[in-house]
């Protein structure tokens, strides 16, 4: 048995990913863990920060995509949270490739690990031109692409890659939990800006940041793996990262991108 076979957690051991009961399981592993919470309500925080910091004050909703076991609303009750398979808990069941919204309707997107399962990201490009209000845009946190993380990420997940190489931006998707490289964003926005803003030259890259909560997030396993020390040692995990702060852009497991529509666009 492999390492990473071995840390997994117990109730999600031989589950297949698409089923339904893995919302209900993450769900169970979420409450119960402190470090993992907080990544998570970090993630929230960021991803409002720079909505309030970098997209206009424009009119429409503000939408989680993707949104799998998220507490979004929980902690900013305005923003509706949705995922492409329906559960209890979610606001809305939406495609983010194919949006039953009107035109120039939503402020912005949210998306937490979200954007590396898009079979077609192209589709999603062109659904934010269309229903975001200029000035409006969207907030992506995603598998960071520094020494650490492409080295972990490439060990960790059977279901996913992690290929900086891949020359196509599409996936051979076989479901929409796996076949996804979690290199996607990387490669589109930073390895093929020039094609990127050659295609849509009404999207604007707006801030590019690495986040520094690798420590917590690796500590607590996420929502696949086992939680390497207690959440009493939480304190500690934390000064590690304060510490490491310096070193962010070599240890960062997971980076922030905001895009926003131009303003001056139809």
């Amino acid at each position: 048995m492999s390492i990473a076979n071995f840390l997994v957690e117990p109730e999600l051991r031989g589950m297949d990913i698409e089923s339904p009961k893995r919302i209900e399981l993450h769900s169970k592993i979420l409450a119960r863990k402190k470090m993992m919470l907080e990544v998570f309500q970090m993630f929230y925080n960021i991803c409002i920060k720079l909505d309030q910091q970098y997209l206009n004050d424009t009119p429409g909703l503000r939408i989680e995509l993707g949104a799998g076991v998220s507490l979004f609303n929980k902690y900013y009750p305005d923003v509706k949270i949705t995922d492409i398979k329906p559960a209890e808990h979610l606001d809305a069941v939406i495609d983010a490739q194919k949006m039953d919204f009107e035109d120039s309707s939503i402020h912005s997107f949210f998306g937490l690990n979200f954007f590396h399962h898009l079979p077609d990201p192209n589709l999603f490009f062109q659904e934010l031109l269309r229903v975001v209000y200029p000035g409006g845009g969207c907030v992506l946190i995603e598998p960071y692409y520094g020494p650490v993380a492409s080295f972990m990420y490439n060990k960790l997940f059977a279901t996913e890659i992690f290929d900086k190489k891949e020359k196509s931006w599409n996936s051979v998707s076989r479901g929409a939990m796996i076949g996804a490289n979690q290199a996607l964003l990387y490669n589109i926005l930073i390895r093929d800006r020039a094609k990127f803003l050659t295609l849509y030259p009404d999207l604007e890259i707006l801030k590019v940041m690495p986040i520094p909560n690798f420590m917590r997030y690796l500590i607590s396993g996420g929502l696949n793996f086992r939680q390497l020390c207690p959440n009493s040692f939480a304190w500690l995990v934390v000064l590690a990262e304060k510490i490491l702060y310096p070193l962010k852009s070599i240890f960062a497991l997971h980076y922030a991108v905001v895009l926003r529509k131009k303003c001056d666009s139809n």
